[in-house]
């Protein structure tokens, strides 16, 4: 019925507020002046097809322009969370900064029903790394004006998992970026305020948390790496950042460590907005240096 309000959002723009039924729908244009500053940039969206044939679906921004432009393979957390179709600041940023960007949903996210997000359970760096990398190869082959040489990757919490993970094992990457991360299921036991089941629910017992953590691999890392965290976070505490950043250090592989004062797991979607500002620079900042635009 007409004067009923609903939220109506895209990926090439922030929620509005409209009424449903009525001849002049939008209420609310909040993103003109976004739109006047940056046009967005629309997400092609793919479906790939892992080695053992299963689907992955997701999206790739592309800037403008010809190309070959420098690529971002991002990770998203939870592992039960799920990349969808609303705006993505990060996605936007990157891509407005000449990045294309590469995101998907491997098994283990959200949004594709229940065996789909089981099917890394006790099984971390498995199916979901095979999936991230199957999308990776199928945007680069099939998206014109990518640069399958110049890729980089990063993700947050179990993204920054998985990106740790993927440097441990894939040296193809020209940097990395490791944020708020899960990096040693062993030393999260206790520590995270999601509780004391989380490791042996995701990975199984002790030998198993340890031959599933990125910590226990940091030895095969040679990938330059920025590892960025926030003070205050308690999902995945500081030390879980301060110890892989230190081994890395120890081994000479080039690496940073940014940490936020005041900011919690919440930092880049919910942070103050000078710091939220303020990690978008460092970020660009390390892409400029080992994938300029």
């Amino acid at each position: 019925a007409a004067g009923r309000a609903a939220r109506w959002f895209t990926q090439n723009f922030p929620g509005e507020v409209v009424l449903l039924d009525a001849p002049e729908p939008a209420l609310t244009d909040f993103a003109a002046a976004l739109r006047a500053a940056s046009a967005p940039v629309p997400p092609v969206e793919l479906e790939a097809t892992s080695p053992d044939g299963y689907p992955v679906h997701g999206w790739v921004f592309r800037p403008e322009g010809e190309g070959p432009h420098p690529v971002l393979l991002m990770i998203h957390g939870g592992p039960f969370a799920a990349y969808g179709p609303s705006f993505f600041d990060e996605a936007q940023v990157y891509a407005g900064a000449g990045y294309a960007v590469v995101m998907c949903n491997p098994r283990g996210s959200a949004g594709y029903g229940q065996a789909h997000a089981k099917a890394i359970e006790k099984a971390f760096g498995d199916r979901d790394m095979v999936d991230v990398l199957a999308f990776l190869e199928h945007a680069l082959a099939t998206v014109p004006g990518l640069d399958p040489a110049r890729v980089g990757v990063m993700g947050g919490s179990y993204g920054g998992y998985l990106s740790a993970w993927l440097i441990a094992h894939e040296h193809r990457f020209a940097a990395a970026i490791v944020e708020r991360g899960y990096l040693d299921p062993s030393s999260f036991l206790g520590a995270s305020d999601i509780g004391w089941f989380f490791p042996a629910a995701c990975h199984g017992d002790a030998a198993a948390m340890v031959a599933q953590s990125p910590l226990a691999l940091v030895g095969q890392v040679r990938t330059p790496t920025l590892v960025i965290h926030s003070e205050q976070d308690l999902r995945c505490p500081i030390g879980q950042a301060e110890r892989y950043y230190a081994e890395l250090k120890l081994r000479g592989v080039e690496t940073e460590l940014l940490v936020f004062p005041g900011e919690n797991h919440e930092l880049s979607r919910s942070g103050t907005p000078h710091h939220r500002r303020a990690r978008f620079e460092h970020i660009l900042a390390w892409w400029a240096r080992h994938l300029p635009v």
